[in-house]
């Protein structure tokens, strides 16, 4: 390279570099994490805690043990636990749906267990676990059960239909 060629270079990259200079002197930086960040002293992030369900959808089977019983076939029920100690009992027999209740008793409910021992032996009546009780009734038939949740979700019983249909219950899947 000659003398004029290398002035010729040197001007233009000190035009080039005097047109950046001159081009960022009205920038200006900015994060590009919008969040403030945190110092020590900043208030603790709350911790979210899930609430506690309003209700909890309980699946049963309902196993035939008498002639009656037989002629209807195995049966599906729904308990709707209102985790307040009722619920909502309902189950399709025989054609007809029949709605009513479930309830938590204590083990001093008087005759708890009698369904029970009468249905599945005496042996079954001393299953320990969250009792309960439940009836529903339609169409000129009802039902009376009794049950015992041994854990969550979990649990046997027997029913009594007017009938004569007697029935072994099974909770949870």
């Amino acid at each position: 390279m000659n003398r004029s060629s290398t002035l010729s270079f040197r001007s233009s990259l000190a035009v080039l570099a005097l047109g950046v200079s001159a081009g960022l002197t009205g920038c200006m930086v900015v994060p590009l994490d919008p969040q403030p960040y945190r110092t020590a002293s900043a208030a603790p992030t709350p911790v979210l805690v899930p609430a506690a369900p309003s209700s909890q959808l309980l699946q049963v089977r309902l196993y035939p043990l008498n002639a009656e019983a037989n002629q209807a076939g195995a049966l599906q029920a729904v308990v709707m636990d209102g985790m307040n100690g009722r619920g909502s009992f309902t189950l399709a027999y025989r054609g007809h749906n029949l709605s009513g209740e479930a309830t938590r008793v204590g083990p001093e409910y008087p005759g708890f267990g009698a369904l029970i021992s009468a249905t599945l032996g005496e042996h079954q009546r001393q299953v320990s676990g969250r009792r309960g009780i439940a009836n529903a009734a339609g169409a000129g038939t009802n039902a009376q059960c009794e049950y015992v949740l041994t854990a969550p979700g979990q649990g046997v019983g027997a029913c009594l239909f007017s009938d004569g249909a007697r029935y072994q219950m099974h909770f949870g899947l």
